[in-house]
């Protein structure tokens, strides 16, 4: 408890119990040990006798001066280290020097904390004593370990990785949440909103200014991103460095080269919508990119791939084309829809370009533009005309019907281009949020085949099950439920556990409303096999989860 005291010329309690072991007068020798080791104050002397007729104990009195000093000097310490003095840091490593080897004793622990924390530059060998000793380690301030963990990348890993895995967990809570509904779901929160989140400000904290630290992070980001797939460490990305943005972390935010893109597209996220001014901005960066500086592509293509990011484009993209339906113009002649797609592309390319370091922006195939756009125009005339017609006198109706089927080309791009589907699928919700059920009956059937299976991922699927709460009176049709069901959820739940679980909480959320015939079907085909209902008997609820419920 005392060790380092000797070192200091300071006597411990060996000290006290060896001179007590050799004198002859015990007395005599606690008086002369309490002289030379007490506070060395005159005045002070004479006083204490006092203290003795009051009952109050010397280690009462001595315990609360030490504090007092304690407190003095760490307030002293941190009043010279935001001083402007030239000489303040050679000050606090004399400190340092003096007071670091009482490290291990917990009262004076603190002060040489407060120190080492104000210290830009830690030398080398304390901060090795520290990382070697767990206890240390722990207790040492955030800025002590920012020059621990910049040279010891598997240290800082260590920490790192629960933050990581606990993030993903959060995301994956928000899109499997049994709160179905279209005005709060998984991109309801603001940006400002996210990065106000434990693991964003944790990591924050733990980066502080540190360059080194920042690049560090990115990097785990990318070989995540790599290896999983998982869209959510684009987000991430992006948000860590807005977070950085909001603190006015200059010494990081400008040496980012995605620093001013990723702003720009922070405000698009937030109105969920890239107006026309943002989008020359965006495009400006896009184009700026220099012959040498490519790898820049990367990051840019992984904060693009950011869901929160897709989200925005596509929305903008549906809106786009809206407008330019209502002007008789086509895609091919909008800018600002061929800018969209490209950086929706470019997002969507960003596990190949990664994975590749090829950092080139991907083609977006022309015909996109050219042929499953109009397609998918065509679908909305479509809707117009039929609509239109139904408000026509019978005699001068063409047809009474709904169109059933789908133009092949844009069933074809669905299949068969990433960008293409993805616009296919917002499509879907779009018309879902108009509650407009002909439109849904007659898509949802083409979405049990997409590109890459992208229909059953788990972001539209949270997306489609909140849209379809708008539509919640249509399932007690059995033509509906057939719809939704028969012909689109039902086609994968069995070999897609993701698919189980969101056709369960739609399930949940509609129950009541759902045609009877139907749901006794339902319940039957999602009942779990006969061996998990035997566990839960059991009481072994982890089986549950391991097979497809929650």
């Amino acid at each position: 408890m005392f060790a380092g005291l000797p070192e200091l010329g300071i006597s411990n309690g060996e000290d006290l119990k060896e001179t007590l072991t050799n004198c002859t007068e015990p007395l005599k020798a606690i008086d002369q040990f309490q002289m030379e080791n007490g506070i060395l104050l005159p005045t002070l002397q004479s006083a204490l006798p006092f203290l003795d007729l009051h009952g109050t104990p010397r280690l009462e009195f001595h315990q609360s001066v030490f504090d007092e000093l304690r407190e003095k000097l760490m307030e002293r310490v941190a009043f010279i280290a935001e001083g402007k003095e030239e000489d303040r840091y050679t000050k606090l490593e004399e400190l340092l020097e003096k007071s670091f080897p009482l490290v291990k004793m917990p009262s004076i622990q603190p002060v040489v904390m407060q120190v080492m924390k104000h210290l830009p530059k830690v030398p080398e060998k304390k901060l090795k004593q520290v990382m070697a000793d767990k206890e240390l380690y722990k207790v040492c301030a955030v800025e002590v370990k920012r020059q621990i963990w910049q040279d010891n990348q598997a240290l800082f890993g260590d920490e790192v990785s629960p933050l990581l895995k606990q993030y993903i967990v959060e995301k994956e809570a928000a899109l499997f949440s049994s709160d179905l509904s279209i005005l709060h779901n998984f991109f309801s929160p603001s940006p400002k909103t996210r990065r106000q989140g434990e693991v964003v400000q944790k990591l924050t904290q733990m980066i502080g200014k540190n360059v080194k630290l920042y690049d560090m992070v990115l990097q785990f980001l990318r070989t995540l991103f790599l290896r999983t797939r998982n869209v959510h460490y684009c987000t991430l990305r992006a948000e860590l460095l807005m977070s950085l943005h909001d603190l006015d972390i200059s010494e990081i935010c400008s040496v980012d080269p995605c620093h001013k893109f990723t702003w720009c597209l922070d405000a698009c996220i937030r109105e969920k919508f890239v107006d026309a001014k943002r989008a020359r901005e965006l495009q400006g960066f896009l184009d700026g990119v220099k012959k040498g500086q490519e790898q820049v592509l990367g990051d840019l293509s992984m904060i693009l791939c950011d869901p929160f990011a897709s989200n925005t484009l596509v929305l903008s993209t549906v809106r786009n084309l809206q407008e330019l339906l209502s002007q008789d113009a086509l895609p091919r002649d909008s800018p600002d829809l061929l800018l969209l797609l490209r950086m929706l592309s470019l997002g969507q390319g960003a596990w190949d370009m990664i994975d590749s370091q090829v950092f080139k922006e991907p083609r977006l195939e022309l015909e996109v533009v050219t042929r499953f756009l109009p397609a998918m125009m065509s679908i909305v005339v479509d809707d117009y005309t039929y609509t239109v017609e139904q408000k026509l006198p019978s005699e001068e109706k063409s047809s009474g019907t709904y169109p059933t089927t789908l133009p092949e080309t844009f069933t074809r791009y669905l299949q068969d281009n990433r960008v293409a589907c993805e616009m296919g699928l917002y499509y879907v919700l779009h018309i879902a949020k108009q509650r407009n059920k002909n439109a849904l009956q007659r898509l949802l059937p083409a979405l049990v085949e997409t590109y890459n299976d992208m229909a059953f991922g788990d972001i539209f699927l949270h997306l489609l099950t909140g849209h379809l709460t708008l539509l919640s009176d249509e399932f007690g049709t059995e033509e509906f439920c057939a719809a939704v069901f028969d012909n689109f959820l039902l086609t994968s739940f069995s070999s897609k556990e993701n698919v189980h679980r969101h056709t369960l909480r739609l399930l949940n959320h509609l129950h009541q409303k759902v045609n009877q015939s139907s749901m006794e079907t339902l319940m039957k085909t999602l009942e779990p096999p006969k061996q998990v209902r035997c566990h839960v008997l059991q009481g072994t609820v982890s089986n549950v989860f391991n097979c497809n419920l929650y």
